[in-house]
């Protein structure tokens, strides 16, 4: 089994031509995810490159989602903690931002969870009906 890099996805769903060092990257992680050789995708990674579409090269939620879900869907390909990761999706598409749905679809084994984030996490876990909810330390 081979693990995959944020770069190596990026290069594979990110169409960024800009020199021909990012086209050869390009080609040769197509050749990769495509050979259906095992693979590996840890949380961590599906985290950084869904910021690194968003937040880098300004993808919309629903186009980062649609990613996502293909990652997911590919038969060769083992992502660590599948379901953790596939819950984050749903509640992403809920309202949360992806890493906060990602942070609460990890701690669902918990009673709650301690955030300072009362205006954003906290909320949009309490209106979603999230458990374990959301609580500000006190």
């Amino acid at each position: 089994m081979i693990g995959l890099d944020t770069n190596v996805l990026a290069r594979y769903y990110i169409e960024d031509n800009t020199d021909a060092e990012a086209q050869r990257q390009r080609l040769a992680a197509r050749r990769l995810i495509e050979s259906g050789r095992p693979l590996m995708v840890c949380k961590t990674v599906v985290l950084e490159l869904e910021w690194v579409m968003r937040g880098y090269y300004g993808f919309a939620p629903a186009e980062v989602a649609s990613v996502l879900r293909h990652l997911l869907d590919l038969a060769h390909v083992t992502v660590e903690d599948r379901g953790t990761v596939e819950q984050a999706l749903s509640n992403c598409g809920a309202g949360l931002d992806f890493a906060d749905a990602l942070h609460h679809a990890s701690y669902r084994t918990c009673v709650s969870i301690a955030s300072f984030d009362d205006r954003g996490f906290g909320r949009r876990a309490k209106r979603l009906g999230l458990a374990p909810p959301v609580a500000v330390p006190s």
